[in-house]
C-alpha cells in the first residue's frame, strides 16, 4: 500500500483504540492526552504476529483495536492492516511491542 494509505490506516488503528480506551480505561486516556499523545509505529513480519499481539493485548486487557481494510482503493475487500494498541501505560505497551522493529 501507498504512503498515505498506511497513515491512513494507522490513523483509523489510534483512533480507533483511544475510543476503546475512553470506553474501558478513562484515566489510561486522560493521562495520555494530558502526555501529549505519544504514538510508536513498529512493523510486524506477517499476519500471524499481528494477530499474535492483538491476541496478548486482549488478555492483558489493553485498549486494542485491528484495523481491516473495506477494500474501496488500494487493497482487497477484508484486508486486516494494522493494530493499534492503547492508550496504555508504556511499559504495557513495551512489554508486547518494544523488541519490534520502527516503521
Amino acid at each position: 500500500m501507498g504512503k498515505g494509505k498506511l497513515a491512513v490506516q494507522v490513523a483509523h488503528a489510534a483512533i480507533s483504540a483511544s475510543e476503546e480506551a475512553r470506553m474501558r480505561r478513562p484515566e489510561w486516556l486522560q493521562a495520555w492526552l494530558c502526555e501529549g499523545q505519544a504514538k510508536v509505529v513498529v512493523k510486524v513480519t506477517d499476519l500471524g504476529e499481528l494477530m499474535k499481539l492483538k491476541s496478548e493485548a486482549a488478555r492483558q486487557r489493553l485498549p486494542h483495536s485491528l484495523v481491516t481494510d473495506r477494500g474501496l482503493t488500494q487493497l482487497p475487500p477484508n484486508t486486516t492492516t494494522c493494530l493499534g494498541i492503547g492508550p496504555a501505560p508504556s511499559v504495557d505497551i513495551d512489554e508486547l511491542t518494544g523488541a519490534l522493529q520502527l516503521l
